[in-house]
């Protein structure tokens, strides 16, 4: 599994306020979520982000509240994957459950800047930053996660009986 994309930097302790705010969770639908993806940190995402783009950021990524929302929000915006020095422990594994990749790699977020071209080889934890030329070492995903990521989350996993 691989991807490539733009990056979209942020900091430390974005929370699930920030990724999707509490007024826009009067829907569930994915596209809804998604129009207002990090809105309140980054009021032009929605409309600038890509599929395949990549979001970095500091430590405790996803923190607050356990809403689903967050992760959905971001994967229905088209982002390939989050790198992240650290992620809060909810989010990392709803964003598990319904199938975004994220990697924890506190080298990889000092390194990668807004807008650098970054490549992912999720199969050996490798992230390339194409614009800086920088290379760094996540772990890879263990199988039972990479089982649940190829298929679209843990619900899709389960349906297709692997």
């Amino acid at each position: 599994m691989r991807t490539q994309g733009t990056v979209f930097r942020y900091g430390d302790n974005i929370d699930t306020d920030v990724i999707i705010p509490a007024r826009y969770l009067n829907s569930a639908e994915p596209a809804d979520l998604a129009a207002h993806c990090m809105e309140d940190a980054d009021a032009d995402f929605a409309g600038k982000v890509r599929p395949g783009d990549i979001i970095a950021a500091g430590k405790n990524f996803g923190c607050g509240s356990s809403r689903e929302h967050a992760p959905i929000a971001i994967k229905a915006a088209g982002v390939s994957c989050v790198i992240a020095k650290s992620f809060a422990r909810i989010f990392f594994r709803n964003a598990i459950n319904i199938g975004l990749p994220i990697l924890e790699c506190p080298e990889a977020a000092d390194g990668i800047s807004n807008g650098d071209a970054v490549s992912v080889d999720f199969d050996r934890g490798v992230i390339k930053n194409l614009t800086t030329g920088g290379e760094y070492q996540a772990a890879p995903f263990p199988g039972f996660i990479k089982g649940i990521i190829e298929n679209d989350g843990l619900i899709g996993k389960l349906k297709a009986g692997v």
